[in-house]
């Protein structure tokens, strides 16, 4: 399967090869003027990503970048995805690479925060309020309906719309009327991932991580990393930055200074070398004695279908099935010898203190 970011150069290509240009000035009569100029009366507009941003959702010509049984005729505007913004903005709009992922708290979160944008999923060839399977390749992105009208109103008219919908009280109800929506939608789907992350702290880090707090747990999609987590992670002497690779979990043992990372994978993301390149950069840079990690599945089947194709569980590090939770598996190679470490005692590769067997 071609990757997003080949398939929308591709696009710009051709749209540049047919009419001249990749995007049109306007999309639904709504240049990216006026989006700034909108947006510069609730003070955003000094943000050229949310901008952009903005912009690609009122596309209505592009059809859907969703997968496969979105809804019939579902064009760029009725949900996209992060990833597929990025895409929008920073390929078929710039003509450079898409927008960094993790920066949608500088892109989609100031808007989200007032109800401009409304976080949907896609069930069933439909979508659905809220992201009740978060980080799902399903979860995706709209303009909420009044803010649209705002947009695509006249001059002389948006100001008074917009004055209305920007008010604290109006913003409150609304964000309160999407919560209850995404709320009562969550019963139409499983969210085995957020179940996976809880176990992994729950139970996995319980067992074989005694010692180790939790400073960082990604189970929504709301603000990336709380106050409560910012404020576990100034005490552990860490901070996730713009451009870290944002774990499942991470974890601190403040006896060692050791950090721990958990990857809960349902479709994707496990521990590779890439994160564990990352990861230890990020211990390195923060001082830390060093950093473990373990891979999470909720089945056997579910392990053995993603490594029977993928392979890529990084040496040196963990799995754990939530199916059979008394044992954990060390992924190990032709050369790894087995020593004692300082804060860990070592089987054939790390196991935390107290749990080798």
């Amino acid at each position: 399967m071609a990757k997003i970011e080949d398939v929308v150069q591709e696009l710009r290509e051709r749209r540049i090869r047919k009419n001249g240009y990749p995007v049109p000035d306007a999309y639904q009569g709504v240049t990216r003027d006026k989006v700034r100029e909108v947006l510069s009366r609730i003070s955003l507009s000094g943000n050229a990503d949310l901008v952009d941003a903005v912009f690609a959702m009122l596309d209505d010509e592009t059809a859907s970048w969703m997968p496969n049984l979105a809804p019939s005729g579902a064009k760029f505007a009725d949900g996209a995805t992060t990833a597929h913004i990025a895409c929008h903005v920073g390929i078929l709009q710039r003509g450079r690479t898409k927008l960094d992922r993790e920066g949608r708290d500088y892109w989609i979160k100031p808007l989200r925060d007032l109800g401009g944008f409304e976080a949907i999923y896609l069930h069933q060839g439909q979508f659905i309020a809220g992201h009740p399977k978060p980080k799902s390749p399903s979860s995706a992105y709209r303009l909420e309906d009044a803010f649209k009208a705002i947009l695509v109103a006249d001059d002389g008219v948006w100001q008074n719309m917009l004055s209305e919908w920007a008010s604290k009280d109006a913003a409150r109800q609304r964000l309160e009327f999407q919560a209850e929506i995404a709320e009562r939608a969550k019963g139409l789907v499983d969210n085995n991932h957020g179940e996976l992350i809880k176990a992994s702290v729950d139970l996995y880090a319980a067992k074989f991580l005694p010692g180790y707090e939790a400073l960082y747990i990604d189970d929504s999609d709301g603000d990336r990393v709380s106050a409560k987590e910012k404020a576990a992670m100034a005490r552990a002497g860490v901070k996730l930055e713009l451009g870290d690779a944002m774990p499942d979990v991470l974890l601190w043992n403040p006896e060692t200074d050791h950090l721990w990372v958990i990857e809960a994978v349902t479709s994707d993301g496990e521990v590779d070398i890439t994160k564990v390149t990352k990861m230890t950069e990020f211990a390195q840079r923060h001082g830390k004695s060093g950093v473990g990690f373990t891979t999470t599945y909720l089945t056997w089947k579910d392990a053995a279908g993603r490594q029977g194709t993928h392979r890529n569980i990084a040496i040196d590090t963990y799995i754990w099935i939530q199916g059979d939770p008394s044992k954990q598996l060390f992924v190990g190679s032709y050369d790894t010898t087995c020593e004692d470490t300082s804060d860990r005692v070592v089987q054939c590769g790390p196991i935390a203190k107290g749990d080798a067997a």
